[in-house]
């Protein structure tokens, strides 16, 4: 089974806002970029969009390490997200889970990999993260040139 390492991220200027996200994946001594924006989104949202671009991209089972710095993504994936479909996409507090689209695209392609989670401190040095963030808000200026 291939391993591929993933780093996403996501910006927002503005929250709502103008947003962009970023992945950097590689496998083997093969590597590539992606980046993408919105014209009014929000942080959270273009840091899943991240994740689920990368992820789409793979075409077979693999063993993938993410990394982001985004406790949400994290949390949301490996801890939430049982309770929310337990609930049927309802929160502890019975509020419908925001960004369930994204959050149910994310579930369906992370089941079809051996995904191990990893939160890396953002703005912190980390190389694969830095590359991440430079991505995103490359995405955030694609949207100003529309």
């Amino acid at each position: 089974m291939s391993e591929v390492t993933i780093y996403t991220d996501g910006a927002c200027k503005g929250n709502p806002g103008p947003g962009g996200w970023g992945a950097w994946m590689r496998w083997g001594e093969h590597e590539k970029e992606l980046w993408g924006g919105e014209p009014q989104t929000t942080n959270n949202r273009m840091e899943l969009t991240a994740v689920i671009q990368a992820l789409s991209l793979l075409k077979r089972r693999c063993t993938v390490a993410i990394y982001t710095d985004s406790e949400y993504v994290r949390n949301g994936i490996t801890s939430w997200i049982h309770g929310w479909k337990r609930r049927g996409w309802r929160t502890a507090d019975n509020k419908p889970v925001k960004n369930v689209e994204l959050w149910q695209q994310l579930d369906s392609l992370a089941v079809q990999h051996d995904v191990a989670w990893h939160w890396v401190k953002g703005h912190a040095g980390d190389p694969g993260n830095e590359r991440a963030d430079a991505l995103a808000n490359r995405g955030v200026e694609s949207v100003g040139r529309r």
